[in-house]
């Protein structure tokens, strides 16, 4: 199972070229792995593998990063500052129901899809299941993250609606 220190130390590791790289490079990993599974999987099967990635990762990112002892709308605004910190894209709430826990967040400059070319789809899968995995490790509840707006589809912002199975 993947954990945290999996990450190893960066800082050790590369003491002269750092943390960040460019977003094209993020991009040319992401998309040229995308390619490969695509040629022994359908769509939806390697969105789902994407998903699955990013839950895992929400899930850490949550453990590590953030605190779970808050209201919801704290949660989200510290989830929104962690990624703009990280540069992964600009989070916001657009609709919230506390009591369903459901709702309408969208990400600005998105690290997976802002400035694509129009392919009449979505792709920010991993997206879906970092949202997705940062609740439930914050609620302890499972989510659904369907992403209904992307950059690729011709959107300028991606837009998701989560929704707490119960």
């Amino acid at each position: 199972d993947f954990g945290w220190s999996s990450l190893g130390d960066v800082a050790e590791g590369r003491p002269q070229l750092g943390r960040l790289v460019p977003v094209e490079v993020y991009r040319l990993l992401k998309y040229t792995v995308r390619e490969v599974l695509l040629r022994e999987h359908d769509g939806p099967a390697v969105d789902d593998l994407f998903a699955r990635a990013g839950r895992v990762a929400g899930h850490q990112l949550c453990l590590n990063w953030l605190e779970i002892d808050q209201d919801i709308e704290d949660f989200l605004d510290e989830l929104a500052e962690k990624l703009v910190e990280l540069k992964v894209g600009i989070l916001s709430v657009e609709k919230l129901d506390r009591q369903t826990m459901s709702m309408v967040l969208t990400m600005a400059e998105d690290l997976d899809c802002s400035g694509l070319p129009q392919s009449g789809e979505t792709r920010c899968a991993f997206d879906e299941g970092l949202i997705a995995g940062a609740l439930e490790e914050f609620t302890g509840d499972d989510f659904i993250v369907k992403e209904l707006d992307c950059w690729a589809n011709g959107a300028r912002i991606c837009r998701f609606a989560v929704y707490r199975l119960t």
